[in-house]
């Protein structure tokens, strides 16, 4: 196997008898580390280009659809089972950067606008995986991220050398999985505050409503990686029971089944109670809204008493009391009595 390109970071750890034995193989030795019954090796490939993933593909047999999905950036999350590896697609979900609706209230892109809980912006990180028997290559793209943490998860479980790729598989899926309940969690915690303000209506419809398109939009990317991940773990799970005769690691995969349920139905229930959020939004404005026009009708018809009676009493007609003085005061007298009996009658109905 040739060497990777120059924007090709290469991360690796062998494991043996549960302990770190290396880091930092070369390249090169891939194939003959994955034959190594002694040993379990995680490579990870940070934005390899074509030309790696296609030697990586031609050293260890990969099928070029394989390779194609590793490169395809908007590939739906998914788990193929090939002849002598499996493929798996998810997405990692994390929050970055800061979102503009995190901004000061005197910016110019969020003037008059109350700054959202939101804790940034929500990115996918696209994690694809080659799984053999007795180890894996992962391959993504995202700058930021990092499998720190999953490492960490892995070296506290144990059981690598004794499962081999499994674990790696279990580890993997776990941090994503937990990844969703956080960034759900988060944004569980916005709709409530979204909640209050709806019923309390603190903020500008327009400021408002912004704020639940921000939220919804958000909610639909984060569904678009939750949900996927349910058909992935069933996958996985049946396809290690029809070809493994060890069925050790099936509590394993089915704890992490049911989180997997746990994430897609939150995320549903989400984005149901946020829409329910939007329309309730939209309800008291039009109740705003119906208050204000029968309010207007009601000024309206009381300034309407005095304009008719001045109208009348101005024309240049015989009527009664014309050019007499108690003329005057029958009309000063009509609008006073009219209008404040149309003002009483207004506000008995809280139409005032």
């Amino acid at each position: 196997m040739g060497q990777v390109t120059t924007d090709c970071v290469i991360h690796s750890i062998v494991w043996r008898n549960d302990q770190v034995s290396e880091t930092d193989i070369e390249f090169a030795s891939i194939s003959d580390r994955l034959a190594d019954p002694e040993q379990v090796l995680w490579v990870g490939l940070q934005n390899p280009s074509t030309d790696d993933l296609a030697g990586l593909g031609d050293e260890l047999g990969i099928n070029a659809a394989a390779i194609e999905d590793a490169l395809n950036h908007v590939e739906r999350s998914k788990a193929i089972r090939y002849p002598k590896y499996s493929f798996i697609t998810v997405y990692a979900a994390k929050w970055s950067g800061t979102s503009t609706a995190m901004m000061p209230a005197d910016s110019p892109l969020a003037a008059g606008e109350a700054p959202t809980a939101l804790p940034g912006d929500l990115t996918l990180t696209k994690l694809s995986a080659f799984v053999f028997p007795r180890g894996m290559v992962c391959v993504w793209y995202d700058p930021d991220f990092s499998f720190d943490e999953i490492v960490e998860r892995w070296n506290e479980d144990g059981f690598i050398s004794q499962y081999g790729s499994p674990m790696l598989v279990h580890g993997m899926l776990d941090y994503v999985i937990d990844g969703y309940f956080q960034v759900t969690q988060d944004l569980d915690d916005v709709v409530e505050d979204l909640e209050d303000e709806v019923l309390e209506q603190v903020a500008g419809s327009r400021s408002l409503q912004r704020r639940i398109y921000r939220l919804r939009s958000c909610l639909v990317r984060l569904r678009r990686a939750v949900v996927p991940m349910r058909e992935v773990v069933a996958s996985i799970m049946r396809h290690r029971r029809e070809t493994d005769a060890d069925q050790a690691l099936d509590p394993w995969f089915d704890d992490l089944y049911d989180h997997s349920l746990r994430a897609a139905d939150w995320a549903d229930s989400l984005r149901d109670l946020v829409t329910t959020i939007f329309e309730t939004n939209m309800s008291l404005q039009d109740t705003q809204l119906n208050v204000v026009m029968r309010r207007l009708a009601a000024w309206a018809a009381i300034i309407a008493v005095p304009t008719a009676i001045t109208g009348w009493f101005g024309q240049n007609l015989p009527y009664f009391g014309y050019n007499e003085p108690y003329g005057l005061w029958l009309s000063v007298g009509s609008i006073v009595v009219l209008s404040v009996g149309l003002y009483i009658a207004f506000k008995r109905r809280d139409w005032l």
